[in-house]
């Protein structure tokens, strides 16, 4: 279902927005990313679940984070996902009828891309969008400070 606000923007040439998510799913999925954050000793990261409107906008419900399907995927202070981990990912998209819209990750500074985010993307599928918090998720970071990146394909990103 559309809001108002995006009718609106439609009607006056504006695209709507990309990804969508409620405030109280966003926060307090950024919340349990700077806990898992350990004190800040690792990075943290989950994928972003949701569907699809029919305007072409990802919604955001649910955010299952990388060591629950993984148990060893931030073992070594920064995210890698195992592929043996796919199969629950896919399990629990299945259970609750959702797909993958997006995926985040903290970094300990800022919000760009690492060399190894750029080389090994967590769904390294076209389109495909991942949102980097700065700073461990403190102080649950706002639009404006997120880095938001799109996989174009063959290792380029936009």
């Amino acid at each position: 279902m559309s809001s108002f606000l995006n009718t609106l923007l439609g009607w006056v040439g504006l695209a709507p927005p990309r990804i969508i998510c409620a405030r109280r799913v966003w926060e307090r999925g950024v919340r349990e990313l700077a806990r898992r954050t350990l004190n800040e000793t690792r990075e943290s990261g989950a994928y972003l679940l949701g569907h699809t409107l029919k305007n072409g906008t990802h919604e955001i419900l649910e955010f299952v984070f990388y060591d629950d399907v993984d148990p060893k995927a931030l073992a070594t202070g920064i995210v890698t996902i195992r592929e043996t981990a796919l199969p629950r990912l896919w399990e629990i998209c299945r259970a609750r009828g959702y797909g993958v819209v997006a995926d985040v990750h903290v970094h300990p500074c800022g919000y760009g891309q690492s060399a190894s985010d750029r080389a090994g993307p967590v769904m390294p599928r076209p389109g495909h969008i991942a949102f980097i918090l700065p700073n461990f998720a403190r102080a649950n970071p706002k639009p404006g400070g997120i880095g938001m990146y799109e996989f174009l394909g063959k290792r380029q990103v936009g």
